[in-house]
């Protein structure tokens, strides 16, 4: 703590804007972190257990039922509604094909329930990408704030030189500790996003199918 009390207190304005920079950073990167595992394991484990259980129900409504009792973060019932929904009014898609209509619902509602699973991935990958750079701008200032200090003061040794660029070169540390973390993360959620992707065009595939026979047999 002495350490990181003498580089702050030695530090002008951009120096510990910087610093106070990549602490946010990490601190919005690691709340995204963890809310965001959590999402996907809740979702990862619904889809697992509703899928199962809404084609083993006997009839549409206590399928639909079954999917309110599962799907707790609401990634199923949204396509459901929209396989099952109808437009409404006079307009170009009222007057369009039935199963065109359906795929297009269905389309929709697909694409806002991945919306909602990729909530954050922007941030995780701008924090990763961004991070090093500015640890390392730091650094930058940090050394060059820390040379103007010395030459001022006229005497230079290696002694005086290696502690205050020494400090200096935490801020590389600190933006690779901030990235390393995101860019994991974002790969990781990446891929739990693209099976559960999978999952959800499945289940729209087969609901899609579900009622364009149940319409071609009526």
């Amino acid at each position: 703590m002495s350490g990181l009390a003498h580089f702050w207190s030695q530090g002008d304005a951009i120096t510990r804007g910087v610093a106070l920079l990549l602490l946010l950073m990490s601190v919005s990167a690691w709340v995204v972190i963890l809310w965001k595992g959590w999402l996907l394991r809740r979702v990862r484990s619904d889809i697992a257990r509703a899928v199962p259980a809404f084609w083993a129900a006997p009839t549409l409504d206590a399928g639909a039922k079954q999917l309110q009792a599962f799907d707790r973060e609401a990634a199923l019932r949204p396509l459901l509604a929209a396989a099952l929904a109808a437009p409404r009014g006079d307009t170009l898609e009222s007057r369009g094909h039935a199963e065109s209509q359906l795929t297009r619902r269905l389309r929709d509602a697909l694409h806002a329930v991945l919306a909602q699973l990729q909530f954050g991935q922007v941030l995780l990958a701008s924090i990763g990408s961004t991070a090093p750079f500015i640890g390392l701008f730091g650094t930058v200032w940090g050394i060059y704030h820390a040379l103007v200090a010395i030459s001022m003061a006229g005497a230079i040794s290696i002694e005086k030189v290696s502690g205050p660029v020494g400090e200096a070169l935490v801020m590389t540390a600190a933006g690779l500790a901030v990235a390393i973390p995101a860019v994991l993360a974002y790969n990781v959620f990446g891929k739990l996003v693209g099976a559960c992707e999978a999952e959800l065009e499945g289940f729209a595939h087969d609901l899609r199918e579900m009622v364009t026979d149940a319409a071609r047999a009526r």
